[in-house]
């Protein structure tokens, strides 16, 4: 394999993995943004104050996993603007969430299938990826299994405390298994 469109694709949602939430919010670390707190226009680093909750090391970890980092979150292109940049990562690849249509809706709730899973798949097209989000749950990954002809991790990560060691270990890991 070669060149980055060989690389398998690393789908990441930014609430939960990247920035926790659900526990007493005193329970969470926050970083400081230098950057975005001394900039032209600091209020607007506070215009969300969940964005303190990113961890900068997260980018270095991401990057040194080797994948093709991909929004799929509802932050949409906003997650280029206000995340990527407070983790030192370049504009990423988002995922177009496209409307959903009703008999689908009706099928993936009565099976527990994600909102997301039929886009992941389809936008792999068939290759490898990962797919880091606190919401996947078992019916996915039965779904992506019968539906998807490459290698695939759906990793949940608890959103109270985000991607931490334990949750690259098991993505790094899995990704050295590739062939």
């Amino acid at each position: 394999m070669t060149g980055t469109a060989q690389r398998p694709l690393l789908f990441l949602d930014v609430d939960g993995p990247l920035i926790p939430f659900g526990a007493e919010p005193g329970e969470y670390p926050t970083f400081d943004h230098p950057a975005f707190t001394s900039g032209p226009d600091p209020l607007a680093a506070t215009a969300n104050p969940l964005l303190a909750r990113l961890d900068p090391e997260h980018g270095p970890r991401l990057t040194a996993l080797g994948c093709e980092v991909v929004w799929a979150t509802t932050w949409m292109s906003d997650a280029n603007d206000c995340v990527a940049p407070r983790l030192g990562l370049s504009q990423l690849a988002v995922v177009d969430w496209p409307e959903p249509s009703e008999a689908d809706d009706e099928d993936d709730a009565r099976h527990g299938l994600h909102w997301k899973t039929r886009t992941l798949v389809a936008w792999a097209a068939g290759r490898p990826f990962v797919w880091v989000d606190d919401e996947v749950r078992d019916a996915d990954r039965a779904w992506v299994a019968v539906h998807h002809p490459g290698p695939a991790l759906l990793h949940r990560v608890d959103p109270r405390r985000g991607l931490a060691a334990d949750d690259y270990a098991a993505v790094d890991s899995w990704l050295r298994r590739l062939p």
